[in-house]
């Protein structure tokens, strides 16, 4: 079973920053893509960012230039910085792996989310 288990949320004050981190585990046989999603109240859970297998990444337009996603294999760890912090980017931010598994089935796997308030 592949397990995420996200870090990093807080309060943050406009123009702050932070940096969230996912960790996987449970065995795999392979990764498609790495992301990060969030929600806020009253709105549908949407892509922030996500980093597939040959490393390109897409980021939705609203965290272009502020966010930067990246990952770290041996740690099997991917990472959010996010910067330039905005009152409209609060929200519960998940962490989502999409993949095979050791018996070729595949599997898309979310964290329980990590809460960033930004907030004067």
């Amino acid at each position: 079973q592949v397990q995420l288990v996200e870090s990093g949320g807080g309060l943050v004050q406009p123009g702050g920053s932070l940096r969230l981190s996912c960790a996987r585990s449970g065995s795999i046989f392979s990764i498609n893509a790495m992301g990060w999603y969030r929600q806020a109240p009253g709105k549908q859970r949407e892509l922030v960012a996500q980093i597939r297998t040959g490393g390109s990444t897409n980021y939705a337009e609203s965290v272009k230039g502020r966010f930067t996603i990246s990952r770290d294999s041996a740690k099997n760890t991917v990472y959010l910085q996010m910067n330039s912090l905005k009152p409209e980017d609060t929200a519960v931010y998940y962490c989502n792996v999409d993949g095979q598994l050791p018996t070729r089935f595949p599997f898309s796997s979310w964290g329980q989310g990590t809460q960033v308030t930004v907030s004067s």
